[in-house]
């Protein structure tokens, strides 16, 4: 049966919510107690993380507007800088995918066991739970880029809600007159800190990216993909910086820096006990739809780079629901691998090693954005600025996660050499 030909049924409200169900992880469940100690920095640091976030949006959407026909972001900037940068930041890319969301659910599981009295999963236990979830993710993908848009939205309106409660609570805390913000007053800013918070702020912004590399899928991309980027940055950046401060101001300052569950423990403190049930369902939900959104680009990546002649097709074909199962079921057979594998010492060291080698891969796809924006002459300046603003952050990150991010994304020029050794050159050759 021949292949569906390709659809856009990617509209804003999916393109936003690939966007933010990226963005909006489970990493904000425990980032207020990660920056409970930098205080005023931390404000700053969000405001900064913002700018920044959004010097490297701007170009990105400028970009995508300027070759609304190129399949994805990857395509663009191989298409502006050769053929080796798209090749080594869509392998790089593609790993980070599924060894995110080997960790993402294995937090998908220990948040959901937590919402059963008693219950403490075993590793094993969470590695075949977790698995399952990967599965049954897969197969919702498998059905096509129209499903998996579907689950997207649903799962996005869902990870929000939590959210929501906690800016109510805020209000609630701000306007009742028997209640008080028990953390006040916050640490004084200090300039030595701002780095290390600007860093952690920026890592918990990654993911803006995401309706740009599914390009092909959106409809009317010039205009959606820009508008879901930009809200997406904006409107996360600020429901951050909202939810973190107003946690750190609620809670007392010694019980948030010991906590590993500070928006439950917020939650609970204002509305009751019954609330922390809530935010660990909320919390797997989140998760579930980072593990879709990334289940989408282990497919959607390689098969925009085979549409476009800059990898071998027989490495993508499309399905007859115009997926590329072949990548997509690899990737998270990998991530499930990975995951069971980590129930051992020697799987969660490598799990732990895997997750800092990819830290830094789409901090790479950033900088290639903004000067493949440069060399096209579009947004200079916000390019420079994004430019820049990711040097800074990958020198405040370490010397080790830039560093093993090249490593990595070098790997994938052997292996491209090896693709061509197996099977025929792509088509059309494009210099």
């Amino acid at each position: 049966m021949e292949p569906a030909p390709t659809q856009r049924p990617f509209g804003i409200w999916t393109a936003a919510s690939l966007v933010v169900g990226l963005m909006v992880g489970v990493g904000i469940y425990s980032l207020p107690a990660q920056l409970a100690d930098f205080g005023w920095t931390a404000v700053a640091a969000w405001v900064i993380a913002g700018l920044g976030t959004l010097a490297c949006a701007v170009p990105l959407a400028r970009l995508v507007a300027h070759s609304p026909g190129e399949s994805n972001l990857m395509v663009i900037c191989a298409n502006v800088l050769g053929r080796n940068v798209g090749l080594m930041n869509c392998w790089a890319y593609w790993v980070s995918a599924w060894c995110g969301n080997a960790f993402v659910a294995s937090v998908v599981v220990v948040y959901a066991a937590s919402i059963i009295p008693g219950y403490h999963p075993t590793n094993l236990q969470i590695g075949a739970i977790g698995s399952a979830v990967l599965i049954a993710v897969s197969a919702v993908n498998l059905a096509g880029a129209r499903e998996a848009g579907r689950a997207q939205v649903l799962l996005t309106s869902l990870k929000l809600l939590p959210l929501a409660a906690v800016l109510i609570m805020l209000a609630q805390l701000a306007i009742a007159p028997h209640r008080h913000f028990a953390g006040l007053p916050l640490t004084p800013f200090h300039l030595a800190q701002l780095t290390p918070a600007v860093t952690m702020a920026f890592f918990a912004l990654l993911g803006f990216e995401c309706a740009s590399l599914v390009a092909e899928r959106v409809d009317d991309p010039s205009r959606n993909i820009a508008r879901a980027t930009l809200l997406g940055v904006a409107g996360t950046t600020l429901v951050y910086l909202l939810v973190s401060t107003g946690i750190a101001m609620a809670l007392p300052h010694a019980q948030l820096g010991a906590s590993s569950v500070p928006v439950e423990d917020f939650t609970m403190m204002v509305w009751g006990r019954w609330t922390g049930l809530g935010v660990a369902l909320f919390a797997a939900i989140s998760g579930v739809g980072v593990i879709n959104a990334q289940t989408l680009l282990l497919g959607e990546l390689p098969l925009g780079m085979a549409r476009a002649g800059r990898i071998p097709n027989w490495l993508a074909p499309p399905s007859r629901h115009d997926v590329a199962a072949g990548p997509l079921v690899l990737g998270n057979a990998l991530a499930i691998l990975l995951l069971l594998g980590s129930a051992t010492a020697l799987g969660a060291s490598l799990l732990a090693f895997l997750l800092k080698l990819t830290t830094a891969v789409s901090i790479w796809l950033y900088i290639a954005t903004c000067v493949s924006a440069l060399k096209r002459g579009l947004s200079r300046a916000w390019a420079i600025a994004g430019t820049l603003f990711c040097l800074a952050v990958l020198y405040g990150a370490g010397v080790d996660a830039g560093g093993l991010a090249i490593l990595l994304m070098l790997a994938g020029i052997p292996l491209y050499a090896l693709a061509l050794h197996l099977g025929p050159k792509p088509q059309p050759s494009l210099p």
